[in-house]
């Protein structure tokens, strides 16, 4: 043996490599000793029972072969005393042969093998783990040919847990003489590792698009095979769009054009994408698109807060749903637009550096304010609805805009608020009382259109009654009179005939009314106005009672 060593060391082989080829072959022939006895020899049955055949093999005693080996599943014989059979002599119990006619028969199969072999043409194929011996594994194809695996070609760290399953292996050895197969498992794995090395190579250097086909389909992406290599493609790799359902887009056995974008050597992970072998949609938009232009998309989904479209080319905008309409109460864009409805849109935003397009519907519609302006004015009597009560007044819709009434333009009474008066979609009549188009509000009124207090009172009063009332408030313009429930009448300072000083809220006070103005809804008192009338008055008196003196009725008057 040490001769042996130094020859191949001589030969310029690896210490290592010789070790490694010797204990290959002490397994090998470990392995062989348990087949020492399997001599494949031609035998004649002298009788059959129950459960043993005798079979003459040329021994001094005959051999025993169960009877199961030559029953078919039907419980049917395949031979008769006196047939001729192949056995295997495999031992002797008692100096008795113990012979197998299925051995004789995997004996021959494996013998027809070696003479049919082609190392030229051998490739890879699958077998099955039966059994394990002392030097590796045992192994059976679909034919029924026995292959044995030694413990170094094995390639796993349980060798146990592999029998019962399927494998594949390559020719290692083929023993004419032993008739005898020797396979690896390593050696394919080792073949495919390093193809697949290869081809996650030169996919990351060419860095180019190559066809795949779609093997699985997950909710996180899809596994695509690109040349025997299974890369994932995550789904946020699928579509410009942003992540999606790669179940939507594909299905498996599906060709799909896949570039290689990373490769984790740790993990041995190859990631693929499907966007990565497109041209970038993206930058199409940032050479043909700009804000203002007005495009045609379809409405790819719907949120209650807008709506997403799709351009055609594999992006997406978004509609919000304040761009669908200019009507403020816009409750859900299902209301306005549908999935699948193709509509004209206007680009108001293009963020290139964060991949975001915001479209607008409303801005292509007419606009309600200038509709609006073109069929009312400020007089007109219009009817709306009302859509929102707050603390001040309304909100009434005319058309597809709206107005605010007021709670001070809503009633003549000062304590009433519309909330009071109202409720939401209640129909009202209002008058247009002021237009602001620059900032496109509307001021409503529905007092009046009502009878006013002072038009009430207008009607039983005239200019020159004299009135009673009561002071309700002092300024240092004039007082501020309550005539009636609702009627409030201005005393100015110049036309008192006394000194202001000397009244006080509450106090009832006299005064001639001089004017009543029912379209802004005033009265002016004068309480000078009423001196001369009494003075007119007088003197009428005077002129009728000729007894009476003017030093009478100045008297009269000073009391």
């Amino acid at each position: 043996m040490a001769k042996e060593v130094n020859n191949s060391v001589q030969n310029g082989k690896d210490k290592g490599e010789f070790m490694e080829e010797v204990d290959f072959a002490s397994m090998l022939e470990e392995s062989f000793k348990e087949t020492d006895n399997e001599v494949t020899v031609d035998g004649v049955i002298v009788e059959i029972r129950d459960d043993v055949v005798l079979v003459d093999v040329g021994k001094k005693s005959e051999g025993r072969l169960y009877t199961s080996e030559i029953t078919d599943k039907d419980g049917n014989l395949a031979f008769k005393a006196g047939d001729k059979i192949k056995v295997v002599v495999t031992g002797y119990r008692n100096e008795k042969p113990i012979v197998s006619h299925k051995k004789a028969i995997k004996k021959e199969k494996i013998k027809a093998f070696i003479e049919n072999f082609n190392e030229e043409d051998s490739a890879p194929f699958y077998v099955k783990i039966i059994g394990k011996n002392r030097g590796g594994l045992i192994a059976e194809n679909s034919d029924g040919i026995e292959f044995f695996i030694p413990r170094s070609h094995i390639a796993a760290r349980d060798p146990q847990a592999l029998v019962g399953k399927n494998a594949k292996v390559s020719i290692l050895k083929i023993d004419k003489e032993n008739e005898s197969i020797v396979v690896s498992r390593k050696k394919p794995l080792d073949e495919e590792r390093k193809k697949r090395k290869d081809i996650i190579q030169e996919l990351i250097e060419k860095n180019e698009a190559i066809e795949g086909i779609v093997r699985k389909i997950t909710t996180y992406g899809m596994f695509v095979d690109v040349g025997g290599v299974d890369g994932l493609v995550h789904y946020s790799e699928i579509s410009y769009k942003g992540p999606v359902n790669p179940g939507t887009f594909y299905k498996e056995g599906d060709k799909v054009l896949v570039k290689a974008i990373n490769y984790d050597k740790d993990k041995k992970h190859l990631s693929l994408s499907v966007k990565g072998a497109q041209p970038d949609p993206w930058q199409e938009i940032e050479d043909q698109l700009e804000v203002k232009d007005v495009i045609q998309v379809t409405v790819s989904n719907i949120e209650p807060y807008g709506a997403f479209v799709d351009l055609g080319n594999d992006v997406e905008g978004f509609l919000h749903i304040s761009e669908i309409s200019w009507d403020k109460n816009i409750k859900h864009p299902k209301d306005y637009i549908s999935e699948g409805e193709q509509i004209n849109v206007e680009v108001v935003e293009i963020d290139l550096k964060n991949r975001r397009l915001r479209v607008s519907l409303k801005n292509i519609l007419p606009k309600p304010f200038e509709e609006f302006l073109k069929k009312c004015k400020v007089g007109d009597v219009v009817k709306g609805a009302i859509t929102t009560l707050t603390n001040f007044g309304t909100f009434v819709k005319i058309g597809n805009v709206e107005g605010l009434l007021h709670n001070e333009d809503a009633s003549w009474d000062k304590n009433a608020k519309c909330k009071d008066l109202f409720k939401e979609k209640d129909e009202i009549e209002v008058k247009i009382i002021k237009i602001d188009a620059e900032t496109e509000k509307i001021s409503l009124s529905s007092k009046e259109l009502q009878e006013s207090p002072i038009q009430k009172y207008a009607k039983k009063h005239s200019n020159g009654d004299i009135v009673k009332g009561k002071i309700l408030e002092i300024k240092d313009f004039g007082l501020f009179v309550e005539l009636d429930d609702g009627v409030d009448a201005l005393i100015r300072k110049e036309d008192f005939g006394l000194e202001q000083n000397e009244l006080k809220v509450g106090d009832e006070i006299e005064a001639a009314i001089a004017f009543i103005d029912e379209k802004k809804n005033r009265i002016r008192l004068s309480v000078k106005r009423l001196s001369k009338l009494k003075e007119r008055e007088a003197l009428n008196e005077l002129n009728k009672d000729d007894k009476m003196t003017l030093g009478d009725i100045l008297k009269d008057q000073l009391k």
